[in-house]
């Protein structure tokens, strides 16, 4: 029924009497329905009242807008904010048709993350005094605790750390907290489901958990599995660099800068790595040592299970984290760790190619 979306009497003044309105399935965290306003497609949105809801409203009306202000026709990247109610915590955004992703979708995919990553200003004094600006929070990487947590599950596998490796990860933890030189917008959990794979290109929905920071932490989701996912695949290496490259040209044509180095590109997914709560949904994160959990058992999120996640994290990082970065003994330890996880967890396969 029309009378059960939370549409107060100024969206329907502006935006139309409601029809033919579904709920959809969607995360604990919000309700959301199709519905026709005035005769057009939309979507409605609203956050259900809890701890925090408030902040994500402003997360996502604020990145939204700053992606809209960015976008061009035929270039934006998030669907068009039709009406909102702050005091409700509604949006009503414009109905996207979303395909079915074809094969080597991880291009598009990585094109318009670029585009998204490319709508914060160079200069973010231009947001001061503006509602985009000031309801975006400041990326925040992996901590002292997050590396000690991993250091340990190392141990407990019988790969101890070698002399002057522990320097070499607390200046990575220096480098990812660091101001980065250009910020990003990013989405916080750009995961296969919220990336809708349209006609016009690939639009992002979701921005609860959007932040500014180094467009590096994204730009490593592609090879370091998509760490906040559900939906954790690791495409074939040929795909991977087309996706990667695809990302450096769209970001140079949109900034007129390169993108993350090789050696940024490894922090990042070096500090990926560290996150034990990028091993389990966003609702348990924060609420145990998970990198512990996996000494004494396995367990399924999604499309793999962590220790699936972790070994292919690793591998990544032993990859990328050679002489010519700033992680050459994170790097061997690394690949001494895949090695010993092989053998202590033998059924720890590689990820899914695909998404379901």
């Amino acid at each position: 029924m029309w009378s059960s979306l939370p549409l107060g009497e100024r969206l329907r003044a502006e935006l139309g009497p409601p029809r033919k309105a579904r709920r959809l399935v969607s995360s604990p965290r919000s309700r959301v329905w199709r519905a026709e306003l005035s005769g057009r497609p939309v979507v409605v949105k609203q956050l259900v009242d809890s701890p925090g809801a408030d902040d994500r409203f402003a997360r996502e009306t604020a990145a939204l807008a700053l992606a809209g202000l960015a976008g061009r026709p035929g270039r934006r990247v998030v669907p068009a904010v039709l009406g909102s109610d702050p005091a409700a915590r509604v949006l009503v955004l414009e109905r996207l048709e979303d395909r079915t992703p074809g094969p080597g979708w991880q291009v598009d995919y990585a094109t318009a993350l670029a585009g998204l990553h490319a709508s914060a200003p160079a200069d973010l004094d231009d947001l001061a005094g503006t509602a985009p600006g000031t309801a975006l929070p400041a990326w925040t990487g992996p901590t002292g605790r997050d590396l000690g947590c991993f250091l340990a599950l190392a141990r407990t596998l019988d790969v101890p750390a070698p002399p002057g490796l522990r320097p070499e990860a607390e200046a990575l933890l220096a480098r990812l907290s660091a101001t980065p030189a250009r910020h990003a917008l990013l989405h916080g959990d750009p995961c296969p489901g919220n990336d809708l794979h349209t006609a016009d290109g690939v639009r992002f929905v979701d921005f609860e958990q959007s932040s500014l920071g180094p467009g590096a932490a994204e730009f490593a989701y592609l090879r370091i599995g998509f760490p906040t996912c559900w939906c954790s695949t690791a495409p074939p290496a040929e795909i991977l660099d087309e996706a990667e490259a695809a990302y450096r040209t769209a970001w140079r044509a949109a900034t007129g800068t390169e993108a993350a180095s090789a050696a940024e590109l490894a922090d990042a997914c070096a500090g990926w790595l560290l996150r034990g709560d990028a091993l389990v949904p966003k609702a348990e994160r924060g609420t145990a040592d998970h990198l512990a959990r996996l000494s004494h058992g396995d367990w399924t999120w999604g499309t793999a299970t962590a220790r699936r996640r972790l070994l292919h994290r690793v591998r990544a990082v032993a990859a990328l984290a050679d002489a010519d970065t700033a992680l050459p003994l994170f790097g061997r330890f690394c690949a001494t760790l895949a090695t010993r996880i092989r053998t202590a967890w033998p059924a720890a396969s590689p990820l899914p190619a695909e998404r379901p």
